[in-house]
C-alpha cells in the first residue's frame, strides 16, 4: 500500500528551482545590490525576445552539469549546501558512542553508518532479503499470494496496485482507505504502450535490466531472460488498464466510493478479507476505488496469470524496491537503468549522498529536528510569514476585481482563502519514533523497519480525528506545497534561507522569487484541480456554471500556449498535463507583483540598482529562479511524466501574459515575448 496524498508543489524532482537572491547583501552604506549575479546576463539577447535567456544566458553557457546529476541549477547548489550541513550532523551521530539507545541521535546514526558500510553491504549482498524471498517461494494458492502481497505493501514494496489511508476527498473530516492503479516499474503507463523508437529502446533496456537482476539473484541466464519477459507482460497488462497522467488530474473521476461487498463483486478473484487482515485494516465499510477499470484487469489477471508467474513478478518487485540498498553489483545495475539509461546521468552519486537522502526519507523528523536547531533562523520564518499575509491580502483584492466571476463565487473563494492553513519552517509536533527500532544489523532491514513504522502510522489513522499537524515534507527540504484536502500551504525551513530567500535582500528580489512561490502555492487552491475543493478541503463544487465556463475558457488559453512550446527535438510540452502548475505560476507571479507594489505604499520610490528598476528586478528574480540545465534523457522523461513545465518555459510563460511585464521592459508588437492582448491569459 503506497501513500499518495494529492498535493501540489512548486517544484518536483523533475525540475530545478533556482536561486532567487544569491547576490543580495548590504554594503557599508546599507544599499542593497540587485540580488543576482550580473555576470549571468546575456546582453546579446533582448529581454523582450527571450527573457529567460537574457537573465541566465551566460550561466547556461558556462555551467556544466556534474557527472552524478541529471540536471543542475541554483536549486541544486543550495541543496548541496544543505547536504553538507546534514552530512556533519550524520557523521557526528554515526560516530557518537554515547548516544542514548532509542534516541533520535542513535537511530539516525546507526541508520546512516550502516548505509555507509560498503564492506558489510558487499559481504551481505542480497542475504538480508532471504526471508522475504523464502515467503514468496512458499506461495501455493491465491490466498497465499494475497497474504504475501499484503505483507510486501507493509514493508514498502508495491506490487499489483497502490493504496493508502487518507482523508475522504468528499468528507475531509474522516480518514478512508483508498485503492488505485500501480504495480508497474517504469515511470508511466506510456512507457509500456507507446511504440515510438525511444520507448521501444527503453522497453528493451528494461527487459535486459530485469534479466541482469534475476541473474544477480542466482537465476541461470535463460531462466532470467524468461522471467524478465514474464514480468514485463504482467506490468504491460497493468499499464494498459491504467489512467493516463492527464486523466489522473481529474479528482472527480477517481472518486468511486464502494462498499466492501461492491469491491468484492468487482474483483471476485481477489480475497480482500485476506488482504485487509494482512495489512491490519479492520472494521471498514467503505473504500474509494480510484480506477475501477484497473481493478477489473487485476481481477482477470488473478486467474489468467499462473502462481509461478506471480511469484516471479513478486521476486522482481522485491529486488527492484531494495536493490539500491544492497551490495555494489545490485546498486550499479539499478543505477545503470534508472539513472543512466532513463535519466542520462553518467555517474552514480557518492555513497554519503545516497545514505543521507535515505536517512532523510526514513527518519526525516529526527534529522530535521537537529537541522532546525542548528541552522534555521526565526528571522526568516517571521519574514516569510509577513510575506504570506501580504500575498493573501493581495489575493483578496484580485479576487474582488475579477470581472469574469460572480459575487456568489467570489464569496466562496474568499472563504477558502481565509481558511488557508499556513505551516512555516517545521512541524509544531515532531514524529515520535519510539516504536521504531533501528538496529546495527542491516541497512536494508532498517529501511524495511522504517517503512513498516510509516505504514502502521498511516493505517492506525482509521477511525481517528484528522491530524492537521502532519507535514508531507521534511524540514530540510528545499520546496513547498499546497494540499487541497487540508487547504494548507507548507514551506519547510530548507526553502527559507539564502540563496533562496534572504531577509536582508531587496524586496523586489524576494517578492519576485519567494513571493511568487508563496503565490504559486496559494493559487494551487484555485487552479483547475484545487478549485474543485472547498474551504474545508472537500471535493465539492462551489462555482456557478457560468463562472466555471469562464474559468475554463481562460485556462484553455494556457493549455494552447504551452502546447506550442517545443522542449527538445519535436517533443512539445503537454499543456493539459502541466495546466495546474502553469496556472499557479501565472497566478503566483501576478499576486506577488501586487503584494510587492502594496508593500511600497508610503515609502520612497525604489532607486535603480545596477541599472534596473524595482519592477525589472522583480521579473528578473523570477526568471533567475527557473534557471537550470537538464540532460536530454531527463528532459524527455520530464515532458512525458511531469506536471511541471521545463524552467525556461515557466520563466517566459507567466510574464508573457502580464501587462506589468510589458510595461517594465517595453515589450511591443514584433518582439518574441509579445502576445496580443486577446491571447493573454489573465486568470487571478
Amino acid at each position: 500500500m503506497k501513500k499518495n496524498i494529492l498535493k501540489f508543489s512548486v517544484v518536483a524532482s523533475a525540475i530545478t528551482l533556482a536561486s532567487c537572491n544569491g547576490g543580495a547583501k548590504k554594503d557599508d552604506n546599507a544599499l542593497l545590490t540587485a540580488g543576482f549575479d550580473m555576470a549571468n546576463i546575456d546582453s546579446t539577447v533582448k529581454p523582450t525576445d527571450d527573457f529567460y535567456q537574457f537573465v541566465n544566458g551566460k550561466w547556461l553557457k558556462n555551467t556544466v552539469i556534474p557527472q552524478e546529476e541529471s540536471r543542475w541549477g541554483s536549486f541544486n547548489e543550495l541543496a548541496k549546501k544543505n547536504q553538507e550541513k546534514l552530512r556533519i550532523i550524520l557523521d557526528s551521530a554515526s560516530t557518537d558512542k554515547n548516544a542514548k539507545p532509542g534516541s533520535n541521535e542513535q537511530k539516525i546514526g546507526d541508520f546512516y553508518s550502516l548505509a555507509m558500510d560498503s564492506v558489510k553491504l558487499n559481504k551481505d549482498a542480497a542475504t538480508p532479503l532471504n526471508d522475504e524471498f523464502a515467503a514468496i517461494e512458499k506461495i501455493k494458492t491465491s490466498d497465499d499470494l494475497i497474504k504475501v502481497v499484503a505483507h510486501l505493501h507493509t514493508i514498502g514494496v508495491g506490487p499489483m496496485f497502490g493504496g493508502y489511508v487518507g482523508q475522504d476527498p468528499k468528507i475531509s473530516t474522516e480518514y478512508i482507505t483508498q485503492l488505485g492503479q500501480g504495480g508497474i516499474s517504469l515511470p508511466d503507463r506510456d512507457y509500456y504502450t507507446n511504440k515510438d523508437e525511444r520507448t521501444l529502446g527503453i522497453q528493451k533496456a528494461f527487459i535486459e535490466h530485469m534479466t541482469n537482476m534475476f541473474k544477480l539473484l542466482g537465476d541461470k541466464p535463460e531462466v532470467a531472460s524468461k522471467n524478465a519477459k514474464i514480468v514485463f507482460g504482467i506490468e504491460t497488462n497493468f499499464a494498459k488498464a491504467s489512467m493516463t497522467k492527464i486523466e489522473l488530474r481529474d479528482p472527480e473521476k477517481q472518486y468511486n466510493k464502494k462498499t466492501v461487498k461492491q469491491l468484492a463483486d468487482l474483483t471476485s478473484n481477489f480475497n480482500w478479507t485476506v488482504y485487509f487482515e494482512g495489512v491490519g485494516i479492520k472494521n471498514i465499510s467503505n473504500i474509494i476505488v480510484a480506477q475501477p477499470l484497473f481493478f477489473t484487469e487485476l481481477n482477470r489477471d488473478m486467474k489468467a496469470v499462473s502462481i509461478n508467474d506471480w511469484k516471479t513478478y513478486l521476486r522482481w518487485a522485491l529486488i527492484d524496491q531494495f536493490s539500491s540498498k544492497l551490495s555494489d553489483d545490485f546498486v550499479n545495475e539499478h543505477f545503470n537503468f534508472y539513472g543512466h539509461i532513463l535519466m542520462g546521468t553518467p555517474a552514480l552519486k557518492p555513497r554519503w549522498k545516497r545514505a543521507l537522502e535515505a536517512t532523510d526519507g526514513s527518519l526525516g523528523d529526527a534529522l530535521g529536528q537537529i537541522f532546525v536547531e542548528k541552522h534555521f533562523t526565526e528571522a526568516s520564518k517571521k519574514r516569510v510569514g509577513e510575506m504570506v499575509e501580504n500575498l493573501i491580502a493581495a489575493y483578496r483584492v484580485r479576487i474582488n476585481s475579477r470581472d469574469w466571476m460572480s459575487e456568489e463565487t467570489k464569496k466562496q473563494a474568499m472563504t477558502k482563502l481565509d481558511k488557508v492553513m499556513k505551516k512555516l519552517g517545521y512541524p509544531d509536533k515532531w514524529k515520535d519514533y519510539s516504536t521504531l527500532d533501528i538496529k546495527h544489523d542491516s541497512y536494508v532491514q532498517n529501511f524495511i523497519r522504517a517503512n513498516v513504522y510509516s505504514f502502521n502510522e498511516m493505517v492506525t489513522k482509521l477511525g481517528k480525528p484528522i491530524d492537521r499537524t502532519e507535514w508531507g515534507m521534511t524540514p530540510p527540504t528545499i520546496n513547498a506545497y499546497y494540499n487541497p484536502a487540508m487547504n494548507e500551504i507548507v514551506f519547510p525551513a530548507g526553502i527559507m534561507q539564502p540563496v533562496f530567500f534572504n531577509p536582508e535582500a531587496d524586496d523586489a528580489v524576494n517578492y519576485g522569487c519567494m513571493g511568487a512561490i508563496i503565490g504559486h502555492e496559494l493559487t494551487h487552491g484555485f487552479d483547475d484541480e484545487g478549485a474543485q475543493f472547498d474551504a474545508d478541503g472537500n471535493l465539492k463544487n462551489w462555482w456557478t456554471d457560468k463562472d466555471k465556463a469562464n474559468f475554463k475558457a481562460k485556462t484553455d488559453m494556457l493549455v494552447n500556449q504551452f502546447n506550442n512550446y517545443v522542449a527538445i527535438d519535436s517533443l512539445h510540452v503537454k499543456g493539459e498535463l502541466t495546466l495546474g502548475e502553469n496556472i499557479a505560476d501565472l497566478g503566483g507571479l501576478t499576486i506577488s507583483y501586487y503584494a510587492f507594489k502594496k508593500s511600497l505604499e508610503g515609502k520612497a520610490t525604489p532607486e535603480k540598482i545596477d541599472g534596473f528598476t524595482a519592477e525589472q528586478r522583480f521579473f528578473m528574480s523570477w526568471a533567475q529562479g527557473w534557471r537550470g540545465s537538464m540532460r536530454p534523457e531527463y528532459l524527455k522523461n520530464m515532458i512525458q511524466t511531469n506536471p511541471h513545465s521545463p524552467g525556461n518555459f515557466r520563466a517566459n510563460g507567466a510574464p508573457s501574459n502580464m501587462q506589468e511585464f510589458y510595461d517594465a521592459f517595453g515589450v511591443k508588437e514584433g518582439d518574441k515575448m509579445y502576445r496580443p492582448k486577446s491571447e493573454r491569459a489573465e486568470i487571478w
